[in-house]
């Protein structure tokens, strides 16, 4: 027996929910009912339907800031929303569109036409979750993002990074933290620079984060890398700034090697190691190896911490 498509319908009518019930229980289609935005909201914790049918006026919240709940607090960007209004003005159009609906339908409802743009966005929906699901299944670190910095969707293993990486705020409201959507807005601006990327940093974890394409009007796709884990030279490189063969210096000074270890260590003369610690010096601006060391411990201890750090590396 093949599945039934379920529609929520939510609308303070009672008159209007038994009329909308009986026409698509009519047309093959399992029907849900909201009486208020409020308990649609609740209802989609427990079933998640493949449309929503929403009135556009309703009690707080109105279905359009309903609409944009079920977008972004609930994960649902693909969920498809057909506003019904009192009529087909353009400023409700409008609203409905920005909010995050699919369509308007002006009441009184002409049952054909609202039964044929059913029909049209639970096919369209259908094709955008098969792709999200190749997506999931391929286990890719991916993640949607619109213009405003709102999370649209997101694979799983992209949420068990972010979670990770932000647990508070992700199992909260799924809402990206400020510096990640600066971080994500900036690659945005940046797109023509393909290889431009944003480098996350926590738990000693390190990824990639790179702008993939726009794939709608208002959703952009990133991709995320787990990459090798910085070395403590590498860190210390980008830390503060130094040069590769200085941070390997800094590195070995740090831990109470002589210039004579270091140089067997590294395979290069004392006196290179001179040169490369008066340069270190400078660029730290102090005046010996012990307080230089105490610098190179120090931003490798603030390293080690659980907050992240973010970087970009320029094309």
């Amino acid at each position: 027996m093949l599945r039934r498509d379920t529609v929520l319908v939510v609308d303070h009518s009672p008159e209007t929910l038994g009329f909308l019930t009986d026409t698509l229980d009519s047309a093959g289609y399992s029907v849900l009912i909201a009486t208020d935005t409020a308990s649609a909201l609740e209802l989609v914790d427990r079933i998640t339907p493949d449309l929503v049918l929403m009135d556009a006026v309703s009690a707080p919240p109105d279905g359009f800031e309903a609409c944009r709940r079920l977008k972004h607090e609930k994960l649902l960007g693909d969920l498809p929303v057909i506003f019904m209004t009192g009529s087909a003005q353009t400023d409700q159009v409008i609203q409905g569109l920005t909010a995050g609906g699919v369509d308007c339908v002006a009441k009184p409802i002409v049952v054909n036409e609202l039964l044929a743009r059913i029909r049209v966005h639970l096919d369209n929906a259908r094709i955008t979750k098969g792709s999200h699901i190749a997506l999931d299944a391929t286990g890719s670190y991916l993640l949607s993002m619109n213009h405003a910095g709102h999370l649209n969707w997101c694979t799983p293993k992209a949420r068990e990074l972010l979670l990770k990486a932000y647990p508070e705020r992700m199992d909260r409201d799924n809402t990206l933290p400020a510096m990640l959507i600066e971080q994500l807005l900036r690659l945005l601006r940046n797109s023509s620079r393909s290889s431009t990327q944003s480098i996350l940093e926590f738990e000693n974890r390190r990824l990639e984060i790179t702008f993939l394409c726009t794939t709608g009007p208002d959703e952009n796709l990133f991709c995320m890398t787990e990459a090798a884990s910085l070395g403590e030279h590498e860190i210390l490189q980008m830390a503060l700034p130094l040069t590769a063969r200085e941070a390997e210096v800094l590195l070995w000074v740090s831990r109470g090697k002589s210039n004579r270890d270091i140089g067997q260590i590294l395979t290069i003369s004392p006196r290179t190691i001179n040169k490369h610690l008066e340069r270190v010096f400078e660029k730290l601006g102090v005046e010996n190896r012990a307080s230089a060391a105490v610098q190179a411990v120090r931003t490798l201890a603030s390293h080690r911490s659980p907050s992240y750090a973010t970087a970009s590396i320029p094309s």
